[in-house]
């Protein structure tokens, strides 16, 4: 089963048209990688950045905008896992309000070094909520 997450569009993420400014959803999607982190995987932001110094960056996105979202609409963020490598991981993120897809991505995270800034293997139990979530998502 996907992890889930739900935002509601605000002021700030529109444009002109009244739609998603598209580099908002960016920021959205970023976001709920964060709450995956903390809430899938076990491990908040705070604590991989300022205690295990490791970062969770992206390295590779690939969105298909399906749907445009408009002001106070609702979206679940869904994400899949769908691989994991000694230091990187492949997600599959869905948006999606009112039974409609608003956007598809393709995602690559990489574990980090802070201090090196060098890819490093992901911690034992953060591979292996990964990987759960792998199974489940087939």
């Amino acid at each position: 089963m996907p992890f889930e997450t739900t935002t509601q569009v605000r002021f700030a993420h529109i444009d002109a048209a009244g739609i998603v400014f598209y580099p908002r959803y960016f920021e959205m999607l970023n976001a709920a990688v964060e709450d995956w982190c903390a809430q899938a995987l076990g491990q908040d932001f705070r604590t991989l950045h300022l205690h295990h110094r490791i970062g969770v960056p992206t390295v590779k996105l690939d969105v298909e905008f399906v749907s445009p979202s408009e002001l106070g609409d609702v979206l679940t963020i869904s994400i899949s896992p769908r691989e994991v490598g000694r230091s990187s991981c492949h997600l599959h993120v869905v948006f999606s309000g009112d039974d409609r897809v608003r956007l598809q991505a393709n995602v690559v995270l990489v574990c980090m070094d802070l201090q090196t800034r060098r890819a490093t293997p992901w911690p034992q139990d953060m591979r292996s909520s990964i990987l759960e979530g792998i199974v489940h998502a087939v």
